[in-house]
């Protein structure tokens, strides 16, 4: 009647080929093993979170439990938010009914109709007075007790481990809660969500390798964007006060265990604000979501064998410090000092790796990013950045740093955020200067946008997939994003 009725030696074809035959049998018994409209008056999670006895329900899931006891059987019905268990007497079933039954397997979809009760041990259960197949399932599934443990096949068949680990399904309900409640959080403080393009002509609010296509009606290249934000600050210009996009964005550059090539980015802009008051919007953003998901500002993390790593404390007010203090204080007071070349050889005493291609500014950033960024757990806004490395930024007075903060959450950035740059003579220098010779780069009709007059504006961009991994634990960002891009297998 169920897969565990197979030998632990029968392989998957065997098994594919039993789940067929009770296919056929279905047909020949007059029955749609594929189903069709079944209505439904709540869900097993909602029935299980909220029950009470004596109830009539209507219910439909899959079946990822299933106990033939001879005269009664037990199963399990469950989606992706829970689910409740159903109990059938088999002696009350007509001659037809019971030949469909056995025909039922771990994996199929079945409708239930019956009377709540709760079981001898205390199990909230629903007595089945009535059942629909809505859709058999050709394939078993995973191992009932230990889910589908390889993890490349959780990342490469999703639909398999959200049916196998109920962890896994209720880490992706709670990303999907998370980024709704970021929407509300953004729209109750008067921002207005907004569609850009994901075409583009020039890519541009970033240094990064984009996608390359083309359109072939217009005979012209284009690529993927890799940030909203040149669009976004033109309805700065256009008269949009708060304006804010949750997008997707595409870099053409390296996968790890914190990068995809396509990811899930909000920006946000704010007229007349100014980078410490969007720090305080972020601190109060992702406090409220730590609250509200995770049950406090603690956040344990483990490693990927599950074994306690570190916890996060989000307690208020997060630590602001400076670049080059931060720097100074893990490389050296006297790093500032020093000359490029002096720079280097601390570099080397340190262990930093520097490659003799980078120039003096990525030196420091790099020492920035090995000795200050990766040991960093608790939150900390990194301000008064290198002018050389934010090119949309206000640069600070005196004319070595920008007006921005870097977010470093858990070893990592989860937020930059800026005193956007609104002097269009000087964003068309800081452009040209980053693209160097290659001016086709640069987006000359944002710089004439620019000429037509933005306001002062604060600006934020935080990587939602990292965020999801700081809240909620995970330990590669594989594990927040439903369908990570992986290599083709041959």
């Amino acid at each position: 009647m169920n897969d565990a009725a197979h030998t632990p030696q029968s392989t998957e074809a065997e098994l594919i080929a039993v789940r067929r035959e009770k296919l056929a049998k279905l047909r020949e018994l007059g029955v749609d093993p594929f189903g069709a409209r079944f209505e439904t008056t709540t869900t097993p999670g909602e029935l299980h979170a909220d029950f009470t006895e004596g109830r009539q329900v209507t219910i439909a899931g899959r079946i990822t439990g299933l106990r033939d006891m001879g005269k009664s059987c037990f199963i399990h019905l469950a989606d992706i938010h829970g689910s409740i268990q159903g109990y059938l007497s088999t002696k009350h079933l007509a001659e037809h009914e019971a030949a469909v039954w056995k025909c039922l397997d771990r994996g199929d979809w079945l409708g239930i109709e019956g009377e709540t009760f709760v079981t001898r041990t205390g199990e909230p259960s629903v007595k089945i007075a009535k059942f629909t197949v809505l859709s058999k399932s050709l394939r078993p599934m995973p191992d009932k007790w230990h889910g589908l443990a390889d993890r490349e096949q959780k990342y490469r068949k999703r639909h398999l481990d959200l049916m196998g680990n109920p962890d896994s399904a209720a880490l992706f309900v709670k990303r999907s809660l998370m980024v709704a409640e970021v929407r509300r959080f953004l729209q109750d403080r008067g921002f207005l969500e907004v569609e850009t393009p994901m075409l583009q002509d020039v890519a541009g609010g970033a240094a990064a390798r984009p996608f390359e296509t083309h359109h072939n009606a217009l005979n012209m290249p284009l690529t993927l964007r890799i940030a909203p934000e040149l669009f976004l600050k033109r309805l700065l210009v256009g008269g949009f006060p708060k304006v804010f996009e949750l997008n997707r964005s595409f870099r053409n550059e390296g996968i790890s265990r914190r990068h995809n090539p396509e990811f899930t980015m909000l920006e946000a802009y704010w007229a007349y604000a100014d980078f410490e008051r969007m720090a305080d919007l972020v601190e109060e953003l992702i406090c409220h979501l730590a609250e509200k998901f995770c049950g406090g500002l603690a956040i344990e993390h483990k490693d990927e064998e599950g074994n306690p790593v570190r916890t996060i404390n989000l307690a208020r007010p997060w630590k602001r410090a400076a670049y080059h203090d931060l720097i100074a204080a893990a490389a050296g007071a006297d790093f500032f000092e020093l000359t490029p070349a002096g720079r280097r050889q601390r570099c080397d005493e340190l262990g930093v790796q520097i490659s003799a291609e980078m120039e003096d500014h990525e030196v420091i950033q790099q020492v920035f990013e090995k000795l200050v960024e990766e040991k960093t757990f608790d939150p900390c806004f990194v301000t008064r950045v290198s002018s050389q490395l934010v090119p949309l930024a206000k640069v600070s007075p005196g004319g070595e740093t920008v007006e921005v903060y870097e977010l470093i959450i858990n070893g990592q950035e989860i937020s930059p955020g800026y005193s956007e740059l609104n002097d269009p003579d000087v964003q068309r220098e800081r452009l040209e200067h980053q693209s160097g010779e290659e001016t086709q780069k640069v987006d000359y009709d944002f710089i004439e946008t620019l000429e037509h007059g933005m306001p002062p504006a604060g600006g934020i961009g935080i990587g939602i997939d990292r965020l999801c991994m700081m809240l909620t634990g995970a330990p590669t960002i594989r594990d927040v994003v439903l369908f990570p891009l992986l290599k083709r297998k041959e």
